[in-house]
């Protein structure tokens, strides 16, 4: 096994098992916490380091080769995103310390939090169709649980709400894998591109790609399925809206890009379109949504629903290219790299931005005891580097210049008019303009003008621990604003790493002959599953990664 592509799902697995072993420790249960977010980011940062040159990184299961065994597969694109939850790890668990009652950390928010983080990773780096179901289904668990831990009753409506729609999803999700099982004999995503390929029944795989877009479609909350986020990611503490805002919607819109490059790309004229109309949908209501909210996080959810539309605007520009060129046309290919490439900017940006700006949320209401506009003002005179840290973040959210909100836009603007698609391109640009209006009236409201009479008494903050736990709030807000400012100025190295995902994600072949190895041949041959030549556990041969 290699151990730097495995490393990102077993620590958060193993930090799970050690809080669960200290259930009753509630101290050693936080050291614990902190000593896994901080080993999962360097192990994360660990695979980055090893897929920056290109090289798709892989491992299988008890040493069975794929693909008869189970296959972790690690291209830059999963290992942006696996970076992306060892930074949203570390910033999460600080927080908590400051954020997090001492009754859900004595119910096991811990232990919940890294199963989370487990199934993120294991949702990225998976190689295999079932397995991905699988750590949908681990953190469908564990975030609903989540979510219910307090045991407020608004929470208990918007978890039900969450529940019902994501197994929902499950059941689609499942209902697919069985149908493409039976229509191919493999779930391996590799060896699947392969026969999907070579299949002579495009309507078939065109239905089969419907289903699996309503089911990541779900996970995603992409126009009409996104209803049940907004309904729920305002009902629990601060941290955990921030850990799903950051990653959960992730890993759908991941999941789209991921089965829609490699698995079903015969029928582009057909799935383009309603690609891009999804696109376009999700972006307009999610931000309409937004100006009509006057609770800060309320605005945050639905400003959620309307960024997943940009992430998944880069991968329709790049279908609907590729439909409308020439075969092998180089031009086409070159936009659909660049739109990807805005698609892979987009979820690190948002990850880091959305998140930040729901712990900013949290930190106004400690200091100002709540988070509805119409009760706050004048923030900006007596909290003013609050003041600052929400700008900076919100100004990336709105895509205002030299931000990483900024750049990936222009990407995407850039590629949508290369490719003849005005239509999505101007809705982005409206859609920037009521972003902008949404993060101007929270600034207004809550920090710019007068403290209104009615205004509740803040919570107090007396004593070094009220400091302490402030402070330990704060402290991640900081950095992730930093790194927000940091990435902007700083765009070109990202750029490169996000336009050699968008190159790999269009390179097929390459990720095939990466995770089937000497087997890649005998697929193309449609001769792998002869019952002669499938080998036995002793007989598969062992991985020859590093």
């Amino acid at each position: 096994m290699n151990l730097t592509i495995i490393a990102p799902i077993l620590i958060p697995l193993a930090t799970t098992v050690l809080c669960i072993g200290l259930w009753k420790d509630r101290v050693m249960q936080r050291w614990v916490s902190v000593a896994g977010a901080v080993s999962l980011l360097a192990s994360s940062l660990s695979l980055l380091y090893a897929t920056s040159d290109g090289t798709v990184v892989t491992t299988n299961a008890a040493g069975w080769a794929a693909p008869f065994g189970i296959s972790l597969v690690a291209d830059t694109l999963s290992a942006m995103l696996v970076g992306l939850t060892g930074v949203i790890a570390v910033a999460i668990t600080v927080y908590s310390l400051g954020a997090i009652d001492r009754k859900r950390e004595s119910f096991g928010y811990h232990p919940l939090m890294h199963a989370v983080l487990a199934a993120c990773s294991g949702a990225f780096l998976t190689g295999d169709v079932f397995n991905m179901y699988v750590w949908f289904e681990i953190m469908l668990l564990a975030s609903f649980v989540l979510l219910t831990l307090g045991g407020e009753r608004g929470q208990l409506e918007g978890a039900i709400k969450y529940v019902t729609l994501n197994l929902l999803s499950s059941g689609i999700f499942l209902a697919a894998i069985g149908l493409l099982y039976g229509m191919t004999g493999t779930l391996n995503m590799a060896h699947l591109s392969i026969v999907l390929e070579r299949a002579d029944n495009p309507g078939a795989i065109t239905a089969l790609s419907m289903l699996f877009l309503v089911a990541f479609g779900i996970k995603a909350a992409v126009f009409p399925l996104f209803f049940w986020l907004p309904a729920s990611y305002h009902t629990p503490p601060v941290a955990i809206t921030a850990l799903f805002a950051a990653l959960l919607t992730k890993v759908g819109v991941y999941s789209i890009m991921r089965t829609f490059t490699l698995l079903f790309d015969q029928q582009l004229e057909i799935t383009a379109p309603i690609l891009m109309w999804i696109s376009g949908l999700t972006m307009v209501t999610g931000v309409l949504g937004a100006a009509c909210q006057f609770e800060i996080r309320r605005i945050l959810a639905f400003h959620s629903v309307s960024q997943i539309g940009y992430m998944l605007m880069g991968l329709s520009v790049a279908l609907y290219a590729l439909a409308h060129a020439e075969p092998d046309s180089a031009g086409a290919r070159e936009t659909a790299t660049v739109a990807l490439a805005g698609s892979a900017m987009f979820l690190l940006h948002h990850g880091i931005v959305k998140g930040n700006l729901f712990l900013i949320s949290g930190l106004v209401q400690r200091i100002a005891g709540t988070s509805e506009l119409q009760h706050l003002g004048g923030l900006v005179k007596t909290h003013p580097w609050t003041g600052v840290l929400f700008m900076a973040s919100a100004m990336s959210l709105a895509g205002i210049p030299i931000s990483t909100g900024f750049w990936g836009k222009f990407v995407l603007i850039k590629s949508g008019l290369a490719a003849g698609a005005f239509a999505l391109v101007a809705a982005s640009l409206c859609v920037s303009i009521l972003t902008l209006y949404s993060m101007t009236k929270i600034w207004a409201e809550a920090f710019w003008k007068e403290p209104p009479e009615s205004m509740p008494e803040p919570p107090r903050v007396s004593g070094k621990s009220d400091r302490v736990r402030i402070g330990l709030m704060a402290a991640p807000i900081i950095v992730l604003a930093t790194a927000t400012i940091a990435l902007g100025v700083l765009i070109e190295p990202l750029y490169r790493v996000a336009e050699r995902a968008g190159e790999q994600l269009l390179d097929t072949e390459g990720y095939q002959r990466a995770v089937l190895g000497e087997y890649y041949q005998r697929a193309v041959d449609g001769t792998l599953h002869e019952l002669d030549t499938v080998p036995s556990a002793a007989d598969a041969p062992q991985e020859d990664q590093p």
